[in-house]
């Protein structure tokens, strides 16, 4: 169970497999083809060749932008991301200082949303945006919920920015690889935890088992911690997406899907740094 933001994409998704002996020959690019391959085709075999005139003239022509060739880039996606970014921070603020009791709406919504978004093939940056408001208030309202032990808030938001910069850093630098194998192990550790958290939130909420239900004490310690590095392989695991996407020329509308996947994991990750911290303030009588 990987973010179904990019496992569910033909663009950021895994290349697949064509029907060749042997099943090693992949999929062709589809934006090789179609009207960039007609486009790009035209200065192949056959054409008559270029004059030193227009050779010189397409030297000294500036150098292609996004908005040119209208193809993914590393800043696109850097671009949405800060700006979800930055309207997500603003609404959870206001929630958080205004009106908390808007969680619940935030939890509802950010869920249908973002189940829409994940399985739209189309990115719509209404959507998008919509979603990115919900989750403003759910990280709002659960920030003010968590409140109660001092500074609670601050240390998730800072291990969170910790957490990002350090998967990125070893995303690029190499020494973490994103295999098939890493990205197999990493879908079975999810839906395992996925289940763990859906019985523990049953028993509390039916009052089988109060406070954290089985994440109370040193084994709700070791879970965080195992869910944090969930998160981390997760991060990694969306950059090679990103990665590959603007490798294969997508179109640079799939910048917003990039940045609302991005978005979906950081949100997750908060909520488990945010939740360990209050364990492990509580069983240490802080």
């Amino acid at each position: 169970m990987r973010n179904p933001v990019f496992s569910n994409s033909d663009v950021f998704g895994e290349p697949r497999r064509s029907g060749a002996p042997g099943g090693t020959a992949t999929a062709p690019n589809p934006y090789g083809q179609g009207q960039y391959g007609q486009q790009y085709g035209q200065y192949g075999a056959g054409q008559p060749p270029m004059g030193a005139d227009q050779l010189g003239a397409m030297y000294d022509a500036p150098s292609a932008t996004s908005a040119d060739t209208k193809r993914l880039t590393y800043d696109d996606v850097i671009v949405k991301t800060g700006g979800l970014l930055a309207l997500l921070v603003v609404v959870a603020a206001a929630t958080f200082m205004f009106a908390p009791g808007l969680v619940w709406v935030g939890m509802i919504g950010g869920l249908i949303l973002g189940l829409v978004n994940s399985f739209k093939k189309n990115p719509s940056p209404f959507l998008i945006i919509a979603y990115t408001v919900f989750e403003g208030m759910f990280v709002g309202g659960i920030s003010f919920v968590f409140n109660g032990y001092e500074g609670i808030v601050f240390q998730a938001i800072l291990g969170t920015v910790c957490v990002f910069a350090g998967s990125l850093f070893l995303y690029r630098s190499g020494r973490i690889q994103v295999t098939p194998k890493f990205t197999r192990f990493l879908m079975m550790a999810l839906i395992g935890y996925a289940l763990f958290s859906l019985v523990n939130l049953v028993l509390v909420w039916t009052g089988a088992l109060g406070g954290f239900g089985m994440r109370n004490g040193w084994l709700g310690v070791g879970i965080g911690a195992f869910a944090i590095v969930l998160g981390i392989m997760s991060l990694m695991v969306d950059f090679e997406f990103i990665k590959r996407g603007v490798q294969q020329g997508a179109p640079a509308k799939m910048a917003w899907t990039a940045a609302f996947g991005l978005i979906v994991t950081l949100v997750w990750l908060y909520t488990e740094i945010l939740r360990l911290l209050s364990i492990v303030s509580m069983f240490s009588g802080d």
